[in-house]
């Protein structure tokens, strides 16, 4: 699918006929585009689009080059980022002759907000490169929505971590196996995230160095913009330690859990076992046991017993053990 955009009135416009307004054409997006959608930019422009096998190569100069006086510019970017499970696919951003080509294969939400607030306010979309810096910023604030989104979440998660409420034992276990399913589901976002963010370190980095015609004003949108991803990917490595740090805490918590239980077997162990063997050495068949024959053996025997659990029970909780 192909969506030609035009300037009329300082405001973005979708055109249907690329030939009849082809000099007043900023930007094109090529959403999916079928071979023949692809032969016909590139004989408009005079420019190879660049394929989705090679859109997904992960070489810098594969990512980052220029062409025939033409700049390429390939980042990973998410789509359906509301949940934990974002589609993160390549998107190429093509400038030559003052006029923009993006290829991509999903829907990032950016490319559904940027062209709507385009079309209804003057964004200075007047060239290819002003569409470009000012759909990056877009993107740039959708990555830090979706940072800002985990980061709430990762709290929550420390919340029911650290300050978990009162649970029988089978519940807090589950709990548990609750909270490490969303511990991974949050690393593996981040770490998309952090893949996407340095990609778009990289294409920033190469926007600033390539010699567009740009204002002073553009230039320092564009330093701006390198300025925030970097803040925006040292955010996301701070989120990332969070989460290794959480992970090294829950599994602590695992652990205190289940030493209790082998603690709280091991002093029922030793409070029965002299119980036990006095309970032995009387049912034993010796013949010559005077205690057997004593009207109050069977007593002495109770009462020893009893005696031989609590002593050691007691000794436990004097020491702190219980």
């Amino acid at each position: 699918m192909i969506k030609a955009y035009v300037l009329e009135n300082e405001r973005l416009h979708v055109v249907e006929d690329i030939p009849a307004n082809e000099a007043a054409i900023v930007w094109v997006d090529l959403q999916s585009p079928t071979a023949e959608e692809e032969q016909a930019i590139e004989g408009w422009l005079g420019i190879a689009v660049p394929s989705r096998e090679e859109m997904e190569e992960i070489e810098i100069s594969s990512r980052l080059y220029s062409e025939d006086s033409a700049y390429f510019m390939t980042a990973t970017l998410p789509a359906h980022a509301d949940g934990d499970h974002p589609e993160m696919l390549p998107v190429a951003f093509v400038l030559s002759g003052g006029k923009l080509v993006t290829v991509r294969f999903h829907e990032p939400r950016a490319f559904q907000t940027f062209p709507q607030r385009a079309q209804k306010a003057a964004l200075g979309c007047s060239t290819g490169e002003m569409v470009l810096i000012n759909l990056l910023e877009v993107i740039v604030d959708r990555l830090a929505d979706i940072l800002e989104r985990t980061g709430r979440d990762i709290l929550d998660i420390s919340q029911g971590i650290f300050h978990p409420g009162e649970s029988k034992a089978s519940r807090r276990d589950r709990n548990f196996q609750i909270i490490l399913r969303r511990i991974g589901r949050k690393e593996d976002l981040l770490s998309k995230l952090q893949d996407s963010l340095l990609t778009m370190q990289r294409l920033s980095g190469f926007l600033s160095a390539i010699p567009l015609k740009l204002n002073k004003e553009s230039r320092t949108r564009i330093k701006t913009l390198s300025r925030d991803i970097v803040s925006l990917s040292d955010h996301a490595g701070g989120l990332s330690q969070k989460i290794n740090f959480l992970l090294d805490a829950t599994l602590g918590m695992i652990n205190i859990e289940q030493n209790a239980i082998i603690k709280i077997f091991s002093v029922v162990a030793v409070v029965f076992l002299p119980p036990t063997l006095v309970a032995s050495i009387y049912g034993m068949n010796f013949q010559i046991m005077p205690e057997l024959n004593w009207s109050i053996g069977y007593p002495l025997a109770i009462l020893a017993m009893i005696l031989s659990a609590i002593l050691p029970f007691l000794y436990f909780k004097r020491r702190g053990w219980l």
